[in-house]
């Protein structure tokens, strides 16, 4: 696999976890996304780093 950005934008964030747009606002609402950056302009970046984080703390022992 090729490097990866440290920052994704929300399209890339979207893409990686096969999910909507509007799923991630719907997060945001309920205080259950990754934590994230709001650009001066609007957009949103996410790290890398922050999105490992956020997805390890939602594994589920089997």
């Amino acid at each position: 696999m090729g490097t990866e950005r440290r920052y994704l934008t929300l399209k890339a964030f979207c893409e990686e976890l096969g999910v909507a747009k509007s799923t991630f606002y719907d997060w945001c609402a309920k205080g259950r996304a990754p934590r994230y950056i709001k650009l001066p302009n609007g957009e949103i970046r996410i790290r890398r780093t922050d999105l490992e984080a956020w997805l390890e703390s939602r594994e589920v022992a089997a």
